[in-house]
């Protein structure tokens, strides 16, 4: 078996000011092209990611640059039926749970002469009495908030709701110059991979049985896409599923309608570390209390079980070892990430991180530092002068 290459040492001066001046160089330079490092590293990613399916395509005996054109064409495609899927659809729904609320405030009922927000107030008076709760009275205070809201007229609101939506489909065209632009970077990036990964290999040859740099970072990424795509389609199935079954028993009414809208909301903010899973059951939590206060109970019991089974079943089996690295440090990326560039740079912080991670243990398997104890202390030379005698000897 060969023996494997000595590892490069960086000397104590490099450490003392080499680094220090590298590292405040990157960061300044970063700093004022923050948009275009930004963008660079999104397209490295995404090279990372298609470049397994570059080589599927190439085991076909394919050019390489026509199966990087193919793999880009249909992920280009699958994209953007996808956006324009899910964009048509939530835009839809949202219309429709926003006349819903808009009704609930508004609309009187020709029977009771009550509009249903003022009836299910009476209701819950009347389930607080009937289980000696008498004491408690919130039946002046509910047809007074419900006045308020209508008085301030809830169709603004919730025309402001769809307004933003609609406004945010168009910014996703607004932003299509951005992909373009991404893409484009990208395939040149993908068409280099080959090229890039022999240099690396040549400066930094790989140990025998093992991966090159390129690789490791590869797999990474991908094990931890893959999880992390698992565990949003997991959590948001069992959303959608269970917000379905609410609205089909009679617990969440209307629930059935949104179903599909709520569950694809959740798997979507599922992506966010953290904090995604909170931001996911807002809309549903929401819509329930509007619909009833009971209703937002029981969707609260379920976003509270579901996050029990994400935490202690989903995600230590799927994700695994995928990311291997310490909550604080995750949570640093995160904060660092959005402090940069916002809810894109939180998004792409866990992917850098898992392709930081690999190239961290490469390079700590070929370099080291220069020990500062290496040899003890330098010698330093100390000429001494002999002192003259003192003037009463001198005369002795």
């Amino acid at each position: 078996m060969p023996a494997r290459a000595a590892k490069i040492e960086i000397p104590r001066w490099i450490q003392l000011v080499g680094l220090p001046i590298l590292l405040l160089l990157l960061w300044v330079v970063a700093s004022a092209v923050r948009h275009v490092v930004f963008l660079f590293l999104v397209a490295f990613l995404l090279a990372l990611l298609l470049s397994p399916l570059v080589r599927a395509v190439q085991r076909v005996r394919l050019p390489r640059g026509f199966a990087v054109a193919l793999v880009y064409l249909v992920f280009a495609v699958v994209l953007i039926a996808a956006i324009g899927a899910l964009g048509t659809v939530l835009v839809n729904e949202t219309k429709t749970a926003a006349k819903r609320v808009d009704s609930y405030f508004t609309d009187v009922n020709g029977q009771t002469h009550q509009v249903d927000a003022d009836r299910d107030v009476d209701r819950l008076q009347q389930w607080l009495s009937t289980h000696g709760l008498r004491t408690i009275h919130v039946q002046r205070r509910g047809h007074q908030l419900v006045r308020d809201i209508r008085k301030h007229d809830v169709g603004k609101y919730t025309n402001k709701v769809v307004n933003f939506l609609e406004g945010a489909a168009i910014s996703i065209g607004k932003l299509l110059f951005s992909l373009i632009v991404l893409i484009v970077v990208s395939v040149y990036m993908l068409l280099d991979l080959p090229r890039l990964a022999r240099a690396f290999d040549k400066r930094f040859p790989p140990h025998p049985g093992s991966e090159s740099l390129l690789v490791r970072m590869e797999h990474s990424l991908v094990s931890y896409v893959k999880g992390q795509a698992l565990v949003s389609l997991i959590i948001g199935t069992s959303a959608g599923v269970g917000i379905w079954l609410l609205g089909a028993i009679g617990a969440l009414p209307g629930g059935e309608k949104y179903a599909l809208v709520f569950g694809a909301w959740v798997a979507i903010t599922e992506l966010i570390p953290y904090l995604g899973p909170w931001l996911g059951a807002i809309p549903p939590f929401i819509y329930a209390f509007v619909v009833h206060p009971v209703s937002a109970l029981w969707v609260f019991l379920l976003f509270l079980g579901i996050h029990q089974i994400e935490g202690h079943v989903v995600v230590p089996n799927v994700m695994g070892s995928a990311l291997r690295l310490h909550p604080l440090l995750v949570i640093f990326g995160l904060l660092a990430g959005g402090e940069i560039y916002g809810l894109p740079g939180a998004l792409i912080a866990l992917p850098l991180l898992a392709a930081g991670r690999a190239a961290w243990e490469f390079f700590g398997e070929r370099v080291e530092l220069e020990p500062w104890e290496k040899g003890g202390a330098p010698p330093v030379e100390v000429e001494l002068e002999e002192a003259p005698p003192p003037p009463a000897a001198a005369q002795r």
